[in-house]
């Protein structure tokens, strides 16, 4: 071990980095699941009220601004053998298979109304009561693994590649897994422009250090909203004055894009370290669970106010997503078949990352840390409340296209007033929102040479 090692600047290696990504990967077999595929399962499958599931996922979210932070505190304040974060993995990862494979039953498309919706209520509560449970501590494992900033530029960069792996595998894999269950033809446009936006994660991520360089970290950040924007527009403009259909290849190349632009959410993850060390340098201690489980809520609900918009506004709009025709199959065994497959191999990769990881900046308070604490450090850390604002509307723009998507491919098909509320949501929102995050990364105050000192101070109060 180096000198530097020796205080927390560790270097990782390839198999250390891979194994922690295979933890977002898992997690992404899920969440892409519930985020892109559930609101069209209760409303096209089970025909329960666009309104009633606009209003279900707003209520589990606001449960989980409640819960996320007990869990944080939680986590924060106990130190389990088998690793102060990486313990959860297993303890929260076959509850969170079991619970993953119970949420599309397709015996439920056969029940009452009434039961369905209480159904609906208690599966999505409990999955995402669990999903808390796995996903705040392997947040907090990325900021026990290293200080080195550069190291944590690194991890967070194979962490988001195996994350967007997991997306492009859910939003093309649904609807191909759903076509191939019915035995029907694959719509190969459709499946494509559901995941394209995933490529550039490839391309990017893996440069960062290099593009970082180049750029800076806030100028690599204008530069890729800026081409999510440009490909907003030209979404918008062949959505409304073209045939989408005949201009298929300039449609997938705005669709790469736009994920260009929405691939900061993937950066904002790297953020979340750095307002931990500058906690840890204000209060001496370095509450790394309960940053990320306000982060966590801060996440969800950015895509708890997609969740909730989306089917509400467009049923105001005209287009009400339970009466008009489906743009995928509504077989219930083949929606339970798909969703259970990617639950269990998702098990088997947390357990890899579980294997794959290793705490080594890990603290428990001396005094368990209380709420009064926790919402303490949100008022007086500044860097946290931006990241916060910054993870909320930057995963509304992700969000509150992702289950509307699947119906830009057949825009024709449906009346003037449909297309328009498509257009909204697949568009015109999500490039407004991202004029918000330029301005909201504009406003946020910790550069690399401001952390490196923090980082020094904290070493030397450590000797």
């Amino acid at each position: 071990m180096t000198t530097s090692e020796s205080k927390g600047f560790y270097k990782l290696s390839w198999a250390q980095r891979i194994g922690y990504g295979s933890g977002d990967l898992a997690q992404n077999l899920i969440f892409q699941t519930v985020a892109c595929y559930l609101m069209l399962y209760l409303t096209t499958v089970l025909k329960i009220s666009p309104a009633f599931v606009s209003g279900l996922i707003l209520s589990v979210r606001l449960i989980d601004c409640f819960w996320s932070p007990i869990v944080g505190r939680y986590i924060d304040n106990r130190n389990p053998k088998l690793g102060k974060y990486r313990s959860y993995l297993l303890y929260g990862g076959i509850p969170l298979t079991v619970a993953a494979c119970l949420l599309m039953l397709p015996q439920a498309a056969e029940w009452s109304t009434s039961m369905k919706i209480v159904y609906a209520t208690v599966s999505y509560t409990v999955l995402s009561m669990i999903y808390s449970v796995v996903n705040i501590p392997y947040g907090s494992i990325m900021a026990s693994m290293t200080r080195d900033n550069d190291e944590v530029l690194k991890l967070t960069s194979t962490r988001m590649v195996c994350a967007n792996i997991g997306q492009i595998v859910v939003q093309a894999g649904f609807p191909i897994g759903l076509a191939m269950v019915v035995h029907e033809a694959i719509n190969w446009n459709q499946a494509i422009f559901m995941a394209i936006g995933t490529i550039p994660a490839f391309i990017i991520l893996p440069s960062l250090p290099m593009l970082k360089s180049w750029l800076g970290k806030k100028g690599l950040y204008y530069m890729l909203l800026a081409i999510g924007f440009v490909g907003f527009c030209i979404l918008y403009t062949i959505g409304k004055f073209f045939d989408v259909e005949s201009c298929n290849t300039l449609v997938q190349t705005a669709k790469v894009m736009t994920g260009v632009g929405l691939l900061v959410g993937s950066l904002m993850w790297a953020l979340v370290p750095e307002v931990i060390t500058e906690a840890e340098y204000r209060t001496g201690n370095r509450p790394a669970a309960t940053v990320n489980a306000l982060a966590g809520v801060a996440f969800k609900a950015g895509f708890s106010i997609a969740g909730w918009i989306t089917p509400l506004v467009m049923g105001m709009i005209g287009f009400d997503l339970a009466s008009e025709e489906s743009a995928l199959p509504i077989a219930p065994n083949a929606w339970f078949t798909v969703t259970a497959v990617f639950a269990i191999v998702g098990f088997f990769l947390l357990f890899f990352c579980f294997t794959g990881c290793k705490e080594r900046i890990a603290t428990t308070p001396e005094k368990p840390v209380t709420y009064g604490e926790m919402f303490a450090e949100f008022k007086a850390n500044k860097c946290l409340q931006l990241v916060l604002s910054i993870f909320i509307v930057v995963f509304l723009a992700s969000f509150i296209s992702a289950p509307v998507n699947a119906y830009y491919i057949k825009l024709a098909e449906y009346s003037e007033t449909a297309q328009n509320a498509i257009l909204w949501f697949t568009c015109i929102i999500p490039a407004m929102l991202l004029i918000v995050v330029g301005f909201l990364i504009y406003k946020y105050p910790l550069t690399d040479e401001k952390l490196d000192e923090i980082n020094k101070a904290i070493e030397e109060r450590h000797k």
